[in-house]
């Protein structure tokens, strides 16, 4: 079996929806199988990016919001997107800064995932911030933001319970988990 070539055969494709977002593109396909059928993707314009604020006691900053798309809350980490030619640590500096009004002196990359591949390319990617100031946020005008700085556990057991259900917060959060078990914080 080749991992690297598509089994799947396109027989037309065409833009649905597009805006600056977001592309849906239907495909008139043949299945692995043979079979004929439809496969819908969404490209996303952007790149997911997504914060661990950590401060010295181990406390982690999160963002809380109302999510259209689930008609319902979110406890989040402060999160983005961020233009796909921008180097993405300054995307995730600017978020930072725009959602909580934080700013560190260290960042590191701890994970990069892609969030939904069964219907789309959006790809994210997780910092850990560390060395916070606090200075005054500047959310977007879409944003109505509560802010809550916890102890990092109390995140962690809003994810085991499944209060913090969305994907880069999630995995993010599981992330530094692992890093604090095998001592790398």
């Amino acid at each position: 079996m080749d991992t690297q070539q598509s089994p799947w055969l396109i027989l037309s494709t065409a833009v649905q929806y597009d805006n600056k977002w977001i592309r849906l593109t239907e495909h008139q396909v043949i299945n692995p199988n043979g079979g004929k059928g439809i496969y819908g993707v969404v490209h996303f314009k952007n790149l997911a990016i997504g914060v661990v604020a950590l401060d010295e006691e181990m406390n982690i900053y999160l963002v809380g919001q109302y999510r259209f798309p689930l008609e319902a809350f979110s406890w989040e980490i402060p999160e983005g997107g961020g233009p796909l030619g921008e180097d993405p640590l300054l995307s995730a500096q600017r978020e930072l800064l725009e959602e909580t009004g934080l700013v560190a002196a260290r960042w590191d990359p701890i994970v990069q995932l892609h969030l939904s591949n069964s219907v789309s390319d959006e790809a994210g990617i997780v910092y850990l911030a560390r060395g916070l100031e606090q200075r005054t946020a500047e959310p977007e005008e879409t944003e109505q933001l509560f802010i809550r700085k916890i102890p990092f556990e109390t995140a962690y057991r809003m994810v085991k319970d499944h209060e913090i259900t969305d994907s880069l917060s999630v995995a993010a959060i599981q992330k530094i988990k692992l890093m604090m078990l095998e001592g790398e914080l």
